[in-house]
């Protein structure tokens, strides 16, 4: 029986990935972070009704915040259902918090998530410390990729 494809990029288990955060950012480190979440929000994650296109991560009086994390609603929740783009805490330890402040600071870092994804019963996501990229920067990674493909059409060519 042949395997079912998933969406492209995502890895098995993903509830949701941010595939334009690489385009847009350069990752300079990543890490793991648990999510507090509402019993109706777990639900609407297994689902996969998760959105993480505008989603960004700060660092508040010690504590790091989820922001425009869309989870759409669970339908059979009905009244007891979450707001959709609630601010979410992020568990993380003391000293991985201290360590974000100060990264943070520095000019042009930030924090954005990457993917969420079930590890055992629990909801985790991927933070990536990212520094935005320029036009000039996406143009010479177009250019890149392109003569690094035309390289391998000729070795393939030449290996006939």
């Amino acid at each position: 029986m042949a395997r079912k494809k998933g969406k492209r990029g995502a890895e098995s288990g993903d509830v949701a990935t941010n595939r334009r955060a690489r385009h847009r950012f350069e990752f300079v480190e990543q890490m793991e972070a648990g999510i507090q979440l509402q019993g109706s929000e777990v639900k609407s994650l297994r689902d996969g009704k998760a959105q993480l296109a505008d989603a960004y991560a700060v660092v508040e009086r010690g504590e790091v915040w989820l922001r425009n994390l869309h989870i759409a609603p669970y339908a059979p929740a009905s009244y007891q259902n979450h707001d959709p783009e609630r601010p979410r805490k992020l568990l993380l330890h003391r000293h991985p918090i201290e360590r974000l402040i100060g990264k943070t600071q520095q000019r042009g870092l930030t924090l954005i998530p990457t993917r969420i994804y079930f590890k055992g019963p629990h909801a985790k996501v991927e933070l990536a410390l990212a520094r935005g990229k320029e036009g000039r920067d996406r143009r010479r990674e177009i250019a890149d990729r392109d003569m690094r493909r035309e390289v391998e059409r000729e070795y393939k060519r030449r290996m006939r």
